[in-house]
């Protein structure tokens, strides 16, 4: 996949950060802390994946799936922006 060599470097301090977040929810239930800052390190988490998820599909959509000669403007840029938004919208 051409868009994660590009972006590796970003993708994996996204992914070391999600590590992280795990680890203080692992820590957070060995350590009995209370159910609220469980639940808030792990939305954390999820918002941190969801994220994660919106940059590859994004890379994958314009490497993959659209046509690179296209028009900004264009019906399928449109349409392509349209979906990310409506993904981006689903993931938050």
């Amino acid at each position: 996949m051409a868009h994660t060599k590009k972006d590796k470097k970003k993708l994996l301090i996204r992914v070391r950060r999600i590590i992280g977040q795990m680890q203080g929810v692992a820590n957070g239930l060995e350590e009995d802390i209370e159910c609220e800052e469980v639940l808030r390190q792990i939305s954390s988490a999820r918002g941190a994946m969801n994220g994660l998820m919106y940059e590859i599909i994004q890379g994958y959509l314009n490497e993959h799936v659209l046509d690179p000669d296209i028009q900004h403007n264009s019906k399928q840029a449109e349409a392509s922006q349209h979906l990310m938004s409506i993904l981006k919208s689903y993931l938050k």
